[in-house]
This record gives C-alpha cells, sequence and structure tokens, in this order.
C-alpha cells in the first residue's frame, strides 16, 4: 500500500506541475480570467492533495495498513480526479454543468481528511 501511494503521489505531482506549468504559460491570453482563476483553484487543491496523499504513503511505510489508512489514500486520489479533473475541464470547455460534480470531490477530499484524522487517531490510542 505505501509504495503504491507513494508512486500514485509522485506521479499526480509531476501532473500538477506540468498542469500549473502549462496554465502560467500557455493559458495566459487563452483563457478568460475567470476560467483561469478555475484552472488555478484546480491546480492548487491538485497540489495540496498530492502531499497528502503522499504523507498516507509516508504513514503506511511504518504502520501496519488499516482500512482507514487505505480509504485515506483513495478518497484523496478520487478526490483530485473529480475536484480538480471537472475544475480543469471546465476551464477549458466552459461547460457549466461540471461546476455540479465538482463537490463530490470536495466530499472525498473531505471524507479522506476525516479518515485520515480517525487513523491517526487509532494509531495515539
Amino acid at each position: 500500500m505505501a509504495k503504491l501511494f507513494i508512486t500514485l503521489a509522485a506521479i499526480s505531482g509531476m501532473l500538477a506541475v506540468l498542469f500549473g506549468a502549462f496554465g502560467a504559460h500557455a493559458l495566459k491570453g487563452r483563457l478568460d480570467d475567470q476560467a483561469l482563476n478555475v484552472f488555478e483553484t484546480a491546480v492548487q487543491y491538485h497540489f495540496y492533495h498530492t502531499f497528502a496523499l503522499l504523507m498516507v504513503g509516508a504513514i503506511a511505510l511504518s504502520q501496519p495498513p488499516t482500512a482507514l489508512l487505505k480509504s485515506s489514500g483513495w478518497l484523496f486520489v478520487i478526490g483530485i480526479l473529480v475536484f480538480s479533473g471537472s475544475l480543469y475541464l471546465l476551464s477549458f470547455t466552459g461547460m457549466r454543468w461540471l461546476g455540479a460534480i465538482t463537490p463530490f470531490g470536495g466530499l472525498a477530499f473531505i471524507a479522506a481528511w476525516a479518515c485520515l484524522a480517525a487513523a491517526g487517531w487509532k494509531l495515539l490510542v
């Protein structure tokens, strides 16, 4: 589990850097300010939760894998794909209905953090 989450975090981090650079250099002047802000929000949350996923992998290196820790890792992956992915697509396509999908990614992030908190609490008790 640790190897998988660390690898996924590394790939996710690489993609976040690529998307961030692409947004900063290739999209200025091609997207309006609102679409560019949406894209930047996607990159920010992509980065934040990539680090969280890396943390899950690092914890899994020294702790026995638990259902809560596994759930946390997978929920971070789902959150990145759904939250950031929907915002990336929204910024490019302007399809407003994609905004209705984004909160499901946010819920995945919230659940991931809750699972990580519960896993951490169990480690300390």
